[in-house]
């Protein structure tokens, strides 16, 4: 095992990381502040990314693609949010998982009538499509540039979060819903503009990832799942939490899918390793969560609740 893989891989996982950090930080200031349990949010994944492929192959603009479908999903979800979801807000858990998961069904069924079954391709912009020098190795440019993007957005989330005065607004409905609410504060008005920015951090992610995976029908669901165990592993409502614990679930689920094959080759045969390794590896994120609930229920970097 040579030293490039094995930077090589740590970097693919940073960037694993860094899209999965986009999906969980809508998601879990979405449940960890309006309790609301949002299974529709892969499919505002998918539509970021329909969107950004629609948008380049019009405009001939990445750049312009990626902001105007993550504008375009923020969009979408505030309508959503307006015309039945906010209904569900103070609903029982079942109820709101019902209704997204229909809500699911309904995206992943409009995007087949709209843009068909076969899977769409988005290409690398020209800018990006070469390698660059890192540590001694070629490292393909675009996924460099989601890693910065990627650490540009979380800094700037931060920084949203810790500085502006909707920040404290937010930070206060994490800590005291109720005392938001006495102070006039117009509750409904604050988790729609939750629920939109976390979609459109989400189209963000669907808009990054076209060029380096094909587009199609269904493909937010799998990515939700890693996304719910990163709020866990994080702490859910934490901004923190997300950004940690989607580096750690990206790295040991990048490095594992690669490495344990390798490791199990060393052991067994090569068909028994091939074809239990894979399967041992998907499982490596799944068993950090056990252990990391076992010990840390609450995750491992919760919201803090400040004292008075």
């Amino acid at each position: 095992m040579s030293v490039n893989l094995l930077l090589a891989q740590a970097l693919n996982g940073l960037q694993f990381g860094i899209l999965l950090f986009l999906m969980a930080a809508g998601l879990t200031l979405v449940f960890g502040i309006m309790s609301f349990i949002n299974l529709a949010h892969g499919s505002l994944y998918m539509l970021g990314a329909y969107f950004a492929a629609v948008l380049y192959a019009t405009s001939g603009s990445f750049t312009l693609a990626l902001f105007i479908a993550s504008i375009g999903v923020f969009l979408f979800a505030a309508l959503l949010d307006a015309i039945g979801l906010d209904e569900l807000h103070q609903r029982d858990h079942l109820d709101q998982v019902l209704a997204t998961f229909g809500v699911v069904l309904f995206s992943n069924e409009l995007v087949r009538w709209i843009w068909g079954n076969s899977p769409l391709f988005m290409d690398t912009p020209s800018s990006l499509s070469e390698s660059i020098q890192i540590f001694g190795f070629n490292y393909p440019a675009y996924r460099f540039a989601i890693i910065a993007v990627g650490l540009a957005v979380a800094l700037g989330l931060y920084l949203f979060i810790e500085r502006t005065k909707v920040g404290m607004l937010i930070r206060a409905g994490a800590n005291n819903r109720e005392m938001v609410m006495a102070l006039g504060i117009n509750i409904g008005w604050l988790n729609r503009f939750i629920f939109a920015l976390g979609a459109g951090l989400a189209g963000l992610a669907g808009a990054m990832v076209g060029p380096i995976l094909s587009i199609q029908p269904g493909m937010g669901e799998p990515i939700l799942i890693l996304t719910l165990v990163v709020i866990v592993i994080g702490g859910i409502g934490s901004i923190r939490g997300a950004f940690l614990g989607a580096l750690v679930v990206g790295i040991v689920d990048t490095l594992g899918r690669v490495f344990l094959p390798i490791w199990l080759r060393q052991v067994f045969d090569n068909s028994v390793a091939n074809a239990v390794g894979p399967a041992l590896a998907s499982m490596l994120v799944y068993l950090l969560m056990a252990i990391v609930l076992a010990f840390k229920p609450d995750g491992l970097f919760p919201v803090k609740v400040r004292q008075q």
